[in-house]
């Protein structure tokens, strides 16, 4: 919704925001994949009967029925086959957006589905990314919500950064575990539908937004209900109070054990290094884990064995070049690290390096420490878990502070 000067000024009004509150905010584009619309041009409400014949056709003369709908899309009698089911959903109708039937097809010649929902997708995505510039860093999500990337998601899951589940156009339970086992982010989308006109969620809605959590979703994603809902700052604080509660119950030592038996003994040395560290923070009860890392790999494997104490990833900048000009690394490796849960990052000094001695990696810290405890994650006697690269060898030590 909106033009290109509409999404700019409101880019531009978060670089004030973040400028004035010092705080990193990341910024996710939801692009329209391939999709079927009713082609209403009246824009009048369309009410379909139960068990009636709906003709659907690519002619986009006709005018919108409840007996005949125009649809945008010309490979359709290819795209099923016999007793496969047309889902009408939300969005498709102007005043009736409530309106879900489904539709059964009688006689089409069988096919492929030429908008298939596969790894290549991802590829291609990645591959026009890698074009423009410094967008070549940017993180691609891919959003599930059909049956063919449902089909495909074990290889979706292999080549995107992270996924987005729609549970509401699937209409089915998309537990995040597979996503949870490879580290990778896994968002869950249209969970609280009714509070786009309700102050409240059903009980249903409440129910599936803490089993969201307890699956281990690391973020929740509020599309219609802040985009065009009545009341979308309760909506978000509701959500809110839905998630922090169900965190206080999410079996951390169990969930880390299975991550570990997943992993096998065959780790790599840098998850070696940091399910290590998470061990640690479980067996003495730290407050926090501090992570120094260039890129945030370090810090999204911690955050992969989801420990219970929250992560600040401490990204030290890099200085790099394209034989025009030098720039600095890390404000992209931050910001990226705000989707994942339980990370909290932090922007270092550009003047200090990622591998550096130790008297210099020590100031940083100081400042790491600081940091936590401006934020109210690090109190006087707390433990505090670190995990550092110093020269080619990776560190995890424990520190107690003092008053």
């Amino acid at each position: 919704m909106g033009d290109t000067d509409y999404h700019q000024e409101t880019l531009d009004n978060l670089k004030i925001a973040v400028k004035s509150t010092k705080k990193l905010c990341g910024v996710m584009l939801d692009t329209v994949g391939p999709e079927l619309q009713v082609i209403n041009k009246k824009e009048t409400p369309i009410s379909l009967q139960e068990d009636s014949f709906v003709v659907l056709t690519p002619d986009l003369d006709k005018e919108a029925t409840s007996c005949l709908l125009p649809i945008n899309f010309t490979g359709l009698s290819t795209a099923v086959k016999k007793g496969d089911t047309i889902f009408i959903g939300q969005y498709l109708f102007t005043g009736n957006e409530t309106t879900s039937v489904w539709l059964e097809v009688a006689e089409v010649n069988g096919g492929r589905c030429g908008f298939a929902w596969h790894a290549e997708d991802v590829r291609h995505a990645r591959e026009f990314l890698s074009k423009l510039g410094d967008l070549y860093q940017t993180q691609i999500f891919a959003k599930i919500e059909n049956v063919e990337g449902l089909t495909h998601f074990d290889e979706i899951l292999q080549e995107a950064d992270g996924v987005i589940l729609s549970r509401g156009n699937l209409g089915i339970d998309l537990p995040p575990e597979k996503c949870n086992m490879a580290g990778k982010p896994a968002v869950v989308t249209r969970v609280v539908d009714s509070m786009t006109e309700n102050l409240r969620p059903t009980r249903a809605e409440a129910t599936d937004v803490a089993n969201a959590i307890l699956d281990g979703s690391d973020a929740i994603l509020l599309g219609a209900e802040t985009l065009r809902g009545l009341y979308p700052v309760e909506t978000i604080s509701t959500v809110g109070r839905i998630c922090a509660e169900a965190e206080k119950v999410f079996n951390y030592d169990l969930y880390y054990k299975r991550a570990v038996k997943h992993a096998g003994d065959a780790m790599s040395h840098l998850e070696s290094i940091t399910s290590t560290a998470v061990r640690a923070a479980i067996k003495v009860k730290a407050s926090v884990i501090l992570c120094f890392t260039s890129t945030g790999r370090a810090a999204r494997f911690i955050a992969k064995y989801k420990p219970i104490t929250p992560v600040i990833s401490v990204v030290i900048p890099r200085l790099k070049t394209n034989q025009v000009r030098w720039t600095f690394t890390g404000a992209f490796e931050a910001r990226q690290s705000l989707i994942v849960r339980g990370i909290f990052p932090m922007l270092a000094d550009a003047r200090h390096q990622a591998e550096s001695t130790n008297s210099t990696n020590e100031s940083v810290l100081k400042v790491a420490l600081d940091h936590g405890k401006a934020h109210g994650f690090i109190k006087p006697h707390d433990r505090v878990v670190v995990c550092q690269k110093l020269g080619d060898a990776y560190v995890v030590k424990i520190l107690e502070l003092e008053d």
